[in-house]
C-alpha cells in the first residue's frame, strides 16, 4: 500500500467517524434546542364569522426544571410567545418535569405570569405537573388568573362568542369537560384546551368544535417513512399538527421541552400559531 493510498484511506476514516460523530449529536445537541414559531390554519365548526382569523398562540410541554431545560428557560419563551402578538395565548400543560424541585416550579409559574395577550391567557395541567407536586400545582394554576381546570370562558365577539373550556389530565385528574361546558348555550362554539389529545375519545355526547392539546411531543423522534417510533397516545393518529375526530377539530402540538430522551430528530420543538377559519 502507498503512502498515498495511506493518507486517503486515513482521510476517508476520519470524515466517516466525523460525520456519524455528528449525525449521532444532532438530534441532542441542535434539533432538540431549535426553537421554531410555526403557522397552522385550523378549521374550527361553528366558528362565529367575527372570530374569523382569530390567532392563538399554544405553548405546550416545557418540562422546564428538569436536567435538560433549566427553570430559567421560561422567561424566554414568555418573552418570545409575547413577541408573536396572538389575540390569546393558551397552555396545555407539563410547564415542569417530573423531577423538578418545588421552588422551580413556582419560578416556573412566575414567570408564566408574565404572559400577555388581548384576550387573556389561560392554562390546564398535563401529567408531569401533577408528577412533579400535584397540590402545588392545583394552587399555583388557581392563582395564575387563567386557571381553565374544569371551567369555561366565554369570550364575545358583539353578540357572537367562543366558550374556551379546559379538561383535567387525562391520567392525573378526572376530563370534567361536562363540567366545564355545563352552563355553555348548545349552539355557541366550544374549543377544550386539554393536555392529552386522547381525551377526544372520551368527550361522549359533549360537543366540542375544537381541540388543542399537546402531550406526544411529535414522538420526539420521527423517523423516515416510518414516523415516530412512540408515541404515548392510544389514538395514533394523534400525533402532531391537525387532524379530524367526527366533527371535532384536533390539534396537537409537538411542544417544546423533552422526557425520556434529550434528543429531537425531525420533530423540532415549537410554539404554535393556530389562526381560527371556519371549518
Amino acid at each position: 500500500m502507498t503512502q498515498q493510498t495511506q493518507t486517503r484511506r486515513l482521510f476517508l476514516e476520519k470524515t466517516f467517524k466525523g460525520l456519524a460523530l455528528l449525525a449521532m449529536g444532532y438530534p441532542f445537541a441542535i434539533e432538540r434546542s431549535a426553537l421554531r414559531t410555526n403557522h397552522y390554519r385550523l378549521p374550527v365548526p361553528n366558528l362565529p364569522p367575527a372570530a374569523q382569523g382569530l390567532t392563538i398562540v399554544h405553548l405546550t410541554d416545557l418540562h422546564c426544571g428538569g436536567p435538560f431545560m433549566p427553570a430559567a428557560y421560561a422567561g424566554s419563551l414568555v418573552r418570545k410567545a409575547n413577541a408573536i402578538g396572538g389575540d390569546l395565548i393558551v397552555c396545555t400543560g407539563d410547564f415542569v418535569n417530573i423531577d423538578t424541585a418545588d421552588e422551580d416550579i413556582v419560578r416556573v409559574w412566575k414567570a408564566l405570569g408574565g404572559l400577555r395577550a388581548r384576550l387573556g391567557s389561560y392554562f390546564v395541567l398535563g401529567n408531569h405537573d401533577h408528577w412533579a407536586n400535584h397540590q402545588m400545582s392545583l394552587d399555583l394554576l388557581a392563582a395564575s388568573g387563567g386557571n381553565l381546570r374544569h371551567r369555561a370562558l366565554r369570550i364575545d365577539f358583539g353578540g357572537d362568542a367562543i366558550w374556551l373550556g379546559g379538561a383535567g389530565d387525562l391520567y392525573e385528574d378526572a376530563p370534567g369537560v361536562n363540567q366545564a361546558f355545563r352552563n355553555t348555550p348548545q349552539g355557541e362554539c366550544r374549543i377544550l384546551l386539554a393536555h392529552n389529545p386522547d381525551i377526544v375519545d372520551f368527550l361522549g355526547a359533549e360537543r366540542v368544535d375544537a381541540v388543542l392539546a399537546g402531550h406526544t411531543h411529535g414522538g420526539q423522534v420521527a423517523l423516515p417513512l416510518i414516523g415516530a417510533p412512540f408515541l404515548p397516545v392510544r389514538n395514533k393518529r394523534f400525533a402532531q399538527g391537525v387532524a379530524q375526530q367526527g366533527r371535532t377539530t384536533v390539534y396537537v402540538s409537538r411542544g417544546i421541552g423533552c422526557t425520556t430522551l434529550p434528543a429531537r430528530l425531525n420533530c423540532p420543538p415549537e410554539i404554535s400559531v393556530l389562526h381560527l377559519a371556519q371549518a
